[in-house]
């Protein structure tokens, strides 16, 4: 083999070698770069993922803090309420229209009357003047062109006088539009001004739809119910309310959340069943005293001597499956006693406890209590308008009746309710003394009833009167029934003591009910109320 071809064979192995080389060191470059993206979607799904579970943990967070934030706005409804005022701003009953002002529209637009000068034919210039005819022609067209602009302008006034007429109509339209709204907002704002001196002058059925509007601008949250009934009984100053509670699942089962990260899941920290009962019973006592103390502070004119809560809650009896709506509380409280509380610092069911409350023993559970005043028997008893139906009307008069027949009407409804009853001598201020006994096992018993037929309120000396007879015949319950009302002495006096304190309107309700008799009560202009009795020492 020749040197040259040596020489060659050698120079295509060292070709060789480089290229191999190269493809080499691009295969290294190439792992090299397959690595590194592996290694950046390593970290792009670390970061991923850490981000996710970030973004879980806050959402565990989030809802933690809305539990957090759903207990401390139960837990705060009291002191919340303190915070704002509650009386009725009249003014904001009232209405004040928003009308636009007026806008004619196309009808404001005038349209530009002709222009003369447009109707006519440019001038005729000296060397067109020369043309045989071209005067004659001229002065034709510039007649033309003045009929053209009379008749035009004849059709632009036309429609001018009739864009001004529709314009006068328009504004006829929207002047009698404003009128009628500022008639109306007149005679709205005439019916709030009547209404609040009605208000104010104390007349009930004015009274009572005041307070109807105070708890219903009561600011609570948007899962409790806001059934509400208000009534007020002007003869004793008496006003009653029912308020609705939401049941007990208004309370958060969770206490906090935690991301659990081994399955990917947000669980809930059960609360302790104890920590919801307590809650439960918590809102009952707050939402109670937060309405005394809100219809307290609206009452500026001091209409309400005394205040009577119920609280219930709509729910399903379980053995049943009906509704059922039982009261967990029941509160009479005079304004007197209730303005004395500081209820910055009190303890909401211990101040209930120490206002003669009656609060259900496991709210939770629904055990009922049984109303100082059923809502029911809290109705109109004097009939204030006078006209052709009241001679009509057959309902008894109990302010008519005989002494005779006063007394007989008192013991044999007590009778239909289920007591033996003994009518014992009339008393000397015309009112009726009964001693009865209710059979029942345990809760029976010696009762003694006194009803009387009053115009004016009873006094409590009357109250202390039936007490002390209870006492000296050693009997287990005193009731007492009158036509008219109560005061807030009374009721302070009766609170706690085995006494009950109905009125006319709960009067009649009774005979209703249980004796079929739908009464009336209606005061004779002559009538006096008798000299009471002296009363029995205590």
């Amino acid at each position: 083999m020749s040197r040259r071809r040596v020489s060659w064979a050698v120079q295509r192995q060292r070709e060789a070698i480089q290229q191999q080389r190269l493809a080499e060191r691009a295969q290294r470059e190439h792992d090299r770069a397959v690595r590194q993206a592996a290694q950046q979607r390593l970290r792009l799904d670390k970061a991923r993922r850490q981000e996710y579970l970030q973004s879980r943990a806050h959402e565990a967070d989030e809802m933690s803090n809305e539990v957090r934030t759903a207990v401390e706005r139960i837990s705060g409804l009291l002191h919340s309420s303190l915070q704002h005022p509650t009386r009725l701003d009249f003014k904001t009953l009232k209405v004040h229209p928003s009308i636009a002002p007026f806008d004619a529209g196309a009808l404001g637009i005038q349209t530009p009357p002709p222009d003369p000068a447009t109707f006519q034919p440019p001038k005729l210039g000296t060397m067109a003047g020369l043309v045989p005819g071209a005067k004659t022609k001229h002065a034709e067209a510039v007649h033309a062109g003045e009929e053209a602009y009379s008749n035009a302008r004849i059709q632009w006034e036309a429609a001018e006088q009739a864009r001004l007429a529709a314009l006068d109509q328009t504004k006829a339209a929207y002047e009698a539009q404003v009128a009628a709204a500022n008639a109306e907002a007149a005679a709205r704002d005439a019916e709030v001004d009547t209404f609040q001196t009605n208000f104010e002058a104390g007349d009930a059925s004015a009274v009572g739809q005041y307070f109807s509007l105070v708890v219903d601008a009561s600011d609570y949250p948007e899962d409790f119910p806001r059934g509400r009934r208000v009534a007020y009984v002007p003869e004793s100053k008496q006003l009653v309310v029912e308020v609705e509670f939401p049941d007990a699942n208004v309370i958060p089962s969770a206490s906090e959340f935690r991301y659990v990260r081994s399955h990917d899941a947000i669980e809930p920290k059960a609360r302790a069943i104890a920590q919801c009962r307590s809650l439960y019973a918590d809102l009952v006592c707050q939402t109670t005293l937060r309405t005394v103390s809100e219809l307290v502070r609206a009452d500026y004119p001091e209409h309400a001597e005394t205040i009577v809560v119920n609280g219930f809650v709509n729910t399903i009896d379980p053995a049943t499956g009906t509704p059922k709506a039982p009261y967990l509380i029941t509160l009479r409280v005079s304004r007197a006693a209730f303005l004395a509380l500081d209820l910055m610092q009190v303890d909401p069911m211990a101040c209930l406890r120490k206002l003669n409350a009656g609060v259900s023993r496991s709210p939770a559970d629904l055990e009922p209590v049984r109303p100082v005043v059923d809502f029911n028997m809290v109705d109109p008893r004097f009939i204030e308008e006078t006209d052709i139906l009241s001679t009509l009307d057959q309902r008894p008069n109990l302010m008519e009746l005989s002494p005779m027949e006063f007394e007989n009407l008192i013991t044999n409804l007590f009778g239909k309710m289920g007591l033996e009853t003994r009518q014992t001598q009339a008393s000397r201020d015309g009112g009726v003394d009964c001693v009865a006994w209710d059979n029942r096992p345990i809760l029976g018993g010696k009762v003694i009833i006194q009803a009387k037929r009053y115009k004016n309120t009873v006094g409590v000396s009357a109250v202390r009167d039936l007490f002390g007879t209870l006492q000296n015949e050693g009997a287990s319950k005193g009731i007492l029934v009158t036509t008219s009302g109560y005061g807030a002495a009374s009721f302070e006096f009766a609170s706690g003591k085995p006494i009950e304190l109905l009125d006319g309107a709960n009067l009649l309700s009774l005979l209703e009910d249980h004796a079929g008799i739908q009464a009336r009560i209606e005061v004779p202009e002559t009538w006096e109320d008798p000299v009471p009795d002296m009363p029995s020492p205590i």
